[in-house]
Order: structure tokens, then C-alpha cells, then sequence
């Protein structure tokens, strides 16, 4: 397929891709979009920034204009799941642009945002609903919205969807719709474990992948810079000054750290914002269109609020720090290099990162070049359990040490006794002596000999 004509798709979707220049479908709409309008349910993988939302979009908006009818009341023929607010107001987004000289009604529902106005949405129903599962369900369990009569479901950012705390809404909501449904799901990762998981919901789905597993961007140029775990705030800022920075998006593991990094930045002159889910939906579209207008050219977020960043010209992505997953890192760096640009990541990573680095070396098949910026280079890092009885507590001091102090020192008090005639060798003997009439006193490093 080499243009979008040959999909056969309706006239007036053919009109509106037109109007919104799309010319040549990527490979992921290419292998999707006629399997879609076959009815045939899709495990789709692909890359960020490959056109996943159309390739179930521009199908969906086909069959729904070639078999017309008005939903029913408090109901929707299609529904999209998605992980986020901003994500999921991007795909209503998509699919009122695509279908605009089609009849289709579609209706938003997440979080953060007044009921009212969702009931009175959902009332005479809608063709397309395009939902946070947390809210969808407060709409359910409101009588304000009925799933018997879903023809397609679509799971959106499947990967995050089922894996980040929300298989169990996603169970509930499935357990409502009518077992006769087609069911996409479309994610830049797919996990074996995940893709075992989704395939229970899905009937002899045809999976779509585009780019082999985790496999990333070839554009993008990826770095690690070895650094203190104190000292990455300053890394951060020098990176950030050095680099030619157009738009860049940091990653931090939690809101805290988000808010954290965000107040760093400020005090070192660099105008920043944070995007997480304690902010508030207005505050989230306000961030985000100060980064997308270039107001703001350093947004900090964690991964889930960045999954609904679909932001053209972000430079660089910076792995503030690097996650304990290895496809979250695919997905991180994904928002750079698109529509064909070149991106640049780096990753800060501290001692207790390393391991992170090396999964997901392994996972990408690539060696990624590392700077090391650290104190003390040349310190050889300590293994984490060298021996059975000394293991580091969690902020890094060792509770037990003391007795790989204490213990040698009965050997050097045996080697330190003197073998003269002097005044210290008697003092020595009477020690000796004293200890012997009173066998009961324990030495005092004994109490701490099972390390307690």
C-alpha cells in the first residue's frame, strides 16, 4: 500500500486525511488497517511516533460510517482505553479529525475533571468513547453509561495498561462487554508476560509488529553519563546548558522526584515544569501547552503523565533516572527522533543503576557509549553482598560492620603483648591475671558476634 486510497477507505475519510496532508501510511497502518476492517481482532506493536492511532482510527471511523445507527442511550459502539488524560483527549482528538465529514458523535472520559458534564455527554450516547478505566468505571457503576452494546474495544498503551495497575479495572470492564466484540490493542512494547496476559482477552488476534521487540530508534543517539547519585541535579543543568537543547523531556521515577528536579532547575536559572498525576487537568494542559509552544522548553515527568505527551521537536530526552524496566527506557527515548529527526538520550546513572544499564543493553542489543563524571572513577565499586554477614541497610551504612571490626582484634591483642621485661609487661600479666579470677565478664565484642 502506497497510498491511502488503497485501503478502499469511505470518501470522506479519504477527504479529511487530504486536508490533514497524509500522503504515504506508515508500515503499522499499512499491515493494520485491513486486517481492522476484515473484523479480525489485533495485538499491534510499533514505536512511538509510527501512526498507531490511525491505523485503529481510520478502520474503526470506516466501519461505523458503512453501517450506520444511532447509539443507543448511555452507551458507545466504540470504545478506546488509554492509560492518561492527555492521551486519551489526543486519540478523540485524532478521531473527530479523521472523521469530521462524518456523522460520529465522540465523547471524553477521565479524571481530574467534573462529572456533570460527562453524564450529560454520555446521555443520548455516542459512537466513539475514548476513557481513563478509573473514571470509566465511576460512570458505570453511576447508571450513567452502559458497555452492553460495545462492537470494538480498543486498549491503547497496552503494555502500560496491563502493567502499571491497571489489569484489574481492565478485567472489570471487560467482564461487561458482549463476549461477540472485536478487540485491539496497540503498545511500542509488548512484554512476553503482557502479551500472554492480553491474549486472553483477545480471539485468534493477528499480531502487527513493525520493528522487531524493543528495538529503538536508529536516530537516536544514546549516552550514559556515570555520575554520584548527589550529583545529578548539577549534571542535569550542565546537560542541559551545554547540549543544544530545542525541547527536552526528563524522566524521574516518582511525582516527588519530578517536583524535586523541577525546583533544581529553577534555582539554577533554566525555566521548568513538571507534568504528574497530582497535578490538576487544567494545570497539566496549561504545562503541556507552554512545552509545546517552546514557553517552556524543559518539562520533568514521570513515565505514566508522559505517555500522553505527544510533542513534535523534543530534542533530548534525559533518563534523570534510568528505569528498572528496560522497555520503559525504549518507550522514554521513543519521544525523541520522530517524523524522522534526529534525538539525542542520555541516561544519569548512579552506582545502584548499573545493573538498569546492562538489562537494557541487553534488551536493545546495543552497547550504549557511557562518560563517567563520577568523584572517584577509579574506586572499585563494592559487590552487594561480599560476605554472608555484612550486607549495607538501605541508606548505605553498614550496622554490622563493627564486628568485622571487632573480630581480628582479639588476634592483634594476642600479637601486641609485650615480650620485654619491662613495667608494660607486668601491667600486662596483672590484666591477665584479673581476667582470669573473674572467668564470668564476657569480652565486650563477644555480645556482638552473630552481628545483632
Amino acid at each position: 500500500m502506497t497510498n491511502f486510497h488503497d485501503f478502499q477507505l469511505n470518501e470522506a475519510i479519504n477527504r479529511a486525511l487530504a486536508e490533514e496532508k497524509y500522503l504515504t501510511p506508515t508500515p503499522i497502518q499499512t499491515q493494520t488497517i485491513p486486517t481492522v476492517m476484515s473484523g479480525r481482532d489485533v495485538i499491534g506493536i510499533a514505536q512511538t511516533g509510527t501512526g498507531k492511532t490511525a491505523a485503529f482510527a481510520l478502520p474503526i471511523l470506516h466501519r461505523l460510517a458503512a453501517n450506520p445507527r444511532a447509539p443507543e442511550r448511555k452507551s458507545c459502539r466504540v470504545l478506546v482505553l488509554s492509560p492518561t488524560r492527555e492521551l486519551s483527549g489526543q486519540i478523540l482528538d485524532s478521531f473527530r479529525a479523521y472523521g469530521r465529514h462524518l456523522r460520529i458523535r465522540g465523547a471524553l472520559v477521565i479524571g481530574g475533571v467534573p462529572m456533570g458534564a460527562q453524564f450529560r455527554a454520555l446521555l443520548n450516547g455516542v459512537d466513539v468513547l475514548v476513557a481513563t478505566p478509573g473514571r470509566l468505571l465511576d460512570l458505570v457503576k453511576s447508571n450513567a453509561l452502559r458497555l452492553s452494546d460495545v462492537e470494538c474495544l480498543v486498549l491503547d498503551e497496552a503494555d502500560r495498561m496491563l502493567d502499571m495497575g491497571f489489569i484489574h479495572d481492565i478485567r472489570k470492564i471487560v467482564a461487561k462487554l458482549p463476549a461477540q466484540r472485536q478487540t485491539l490493542m496497540f503498545s511500542a512494547t509488548m512484554p512476553r508476560a503482557i502479551s500472554d496476559l492480553a491474549a486472553q482477552m483477545l480471539r485468534d488476534p493477528v499480531k502487527v509488529a513493525v520493528t522487531p521487540a524493543a528495538s529503538t530508534v536508529e536516530l537516536v543517539e544514546q549516552r550514559v553519563i556515570r555520575v554520584d547519585r548527589a550529583e545529578k541535579p548539577a549534571m542535569l543543568v550542565e546537560v542541559l546548558r551545554t547540549e543544544k537543547v530545542d525541547r527536552a523531556l526528563v524522566f524521574t521515577r516518582t511525582k516527588h522526584g519530578a517536583d524535586k528536579v523541577v525546583r533544581r532547575l529553577v534555582q539554577a536559572g533554566i525555566a521548568a515544569e513538571a507534568i504528574h498525576g497530582n497535578k490538576s487537568q487544567g494545570q497539566r494542559e496549561r504545562v503541556l501547552a507552554a512545552f509545546r509552544d517552546g514557553k517552556v522548553r524543559t518539562l520533568v515527568a514521570t513515565d505514566i503523565a508522559a505517555r500522553g505527551i505527544d510533542v513534535d521537536g523534543i530534542s533530548h530526552v534525559v533518563n534523570f533516572d534510568v528505569p528498572n524496566v528496560a522497555e520503559t527506557y525504549v518507550h522514554r527515548i521513543g519521544r525523541t527522533a520522530r517524523a524522522g529527526a534526529a534525538g539525542v538520550a542520555i541516561s544519569l546513572c548512579d552506582g545502584e543503576e548499573v545493573a538498569f544499564i546492562r538489562d537494557i543493553e541487553k534488551l536493545i542489543r546495543v552497547s550504549i557509549p557511557v562518560q563517567d563524571r563520577r568523584a572517584h572513577p577509579h574506586r572499585a565499586e563494592a559487590p552487594a553482598a561480599q560476605h554472608n554477614s555484612v550486607r549495607s541497610s538501605a541508606d548505605g551504612s553498614d550496622k554490622q560492620r563493627h564486628w568485622h571490626r571487632n573480630k581480628p582484634a582479639r588476634k592483634q591483642h594476642q600479637h601486641n603483648r609485650p615480650r620485654d621485661g619491662s613495667i608494660a609487661s607486668v601491667a600486662f600479666l596483672n590484666r591477665n591475671a584479673a581476667a582470669q579470677e573473674e572467668p564470668q565478664r564476657a569480652p565486650r565484642w563477644t555480645s556482638h558476634s552473630k552481628g545483632s
